[in-house]
C-alpha cells in the first residue's frame, strides 16, 4: 500500500492523472486495451479534470462499473447516467467505451448478466477472474466500497464477481457490485479522497486497521495507492 497525501484537491488530481497514465501506457503496451472500473461520488470529478491531463489514446479505454445502482440511466442515482451526462460530454470518450448493467433484467440475473460481459471482454472462462488494469475506488463514510457494506455477506462472497444486493443500508437499495475476489485481483485500485470529513475514517481504516470494506482491498499482485489532500490525510504520519 502506498499513501500520498499532497497540499490540495489539485495536486490530488494531477497526481491522480500520472498514476492513471502509468497504468494506461502499461496497459496499452502489453494489450492494447486499458480496462478501468469506475466508481461514482467524488471519482466522478476528479476524472474530469484528470483525465484531459493524461497523453493517451482515449479510444482505447474500456469502462465497467465497480458498482451500479439499479435504477434507469435518467435516474440521479445512476452512475452510468452520471458519467453520460457529465464526463463524455467534456472529453473524447464515446458511450460505445461503457458498459452499462442491464435494468431490463431481474436484479439477479441483471448481476450475473454484468459478470458475462466481463468475462466476455477478458475473454475469460467462467470460474477464472479477470484482472482489470486499473479500478478506481470511492470510500463512504461507513468505510464501505463499491456496494460492500460494513456486516454485509457479501464481504464474504468468494463464488461471484459481480453479486446482486437488494438490501442496502443507503439508498438505493438495490444495486450490483464487484466482489473482493474480482477487486482483488486487479493490477492497480487507487482511492483519491479529499476533505476533512474523510479524515476520521482514512485514520480508522488505513491506520488504526480497522476492519471495514475498504480496509479489505488488497491487490493479490497489484498495487494499492491512497491519494489524500492534507485534509483527509492529516492523520497520516510522514
Amino acid at each position: 500500500m502506498t499513501v500520498i497525501v499532497l497540499a490540495d484537491e489539485s495536486e490530488v488530481t494531477a497526481k491522480l492523472a500520472s498514476e492513471i497514465s502509468i497504468c494506461a501506457k502499461r496497459a496499452l503496451d502489453e494489450s492494447g486495451v486499458f480496462r478501468v472500473g469506475l466508481s461514482g461520488g467524488s471519482v466522478l470529478n476528479f476524472l474530469c479534470n484528470a483525465i484531459p491531463r493524461i497523453d493517451t489514446d482515449l479510444s482505447k479505454w474500456k469502462f465497467f462499473f465497480c458498482d451500479e445502482r439499479y435504477v434507469v440511466e435518467t435516474d440521479p442515482e445512476s452512475t452510468y447516467g452520471v458519467y453520460k451526462s457529465k464526463m463524455v460530454p467534456r472529453t473524447n470518450l464515446k458511450l460505445e467505451q461503457f458498459e452499462p448493467i442491464d435494468i431490463n433484467l431481474p436484479l439477479n440475473d441483471c448481476a450475473s448478466d454484468y459478470e458475462h460481459k466481463i468475462l466476455k471482454e477478458f475473454g475469460a472462462k467462467a470460474g477464472t477472474i479477470p484482472i482489470f488494469d486499473l479500478l478506481l475506488l470511492g470510500m463512504g463514510p461507513d468505510g464501505h466500497t463499491c456496494s460492500l457494506f460494513p456486516n454485509h455477506a457479501l464481504l464474504d462472497e468468494q463464488t461471484k464477481l459481480i453479486a446482486p444486493i437488494a438490501d442496502s443500508p443507503k439508498p438505493p437499495p438495490q444495486r450490483v457490485t464487484m466482489t473482493f475476489p474480482l477487486i482483488n485481483c486487479a493490477n492497480c485500485c487507487i482511492f483519491a479522497m479529499c476533505g476533512s470529513s474523510k479524515a476520521e475514517m482514512v485514520k480508522r481504516i488505513f491506520v488504526d486497521k480497522e476492519d471495514l470494506p475498504a480496509g479489505r482491498v488488497s491487490p493479490t499482485n497489484g498495487e494499492l495507492i491512497i491519494i489524500l489532500d492534507k485534509a483527509a490525510g492529516c492523520h497520516i504520519r510522514e
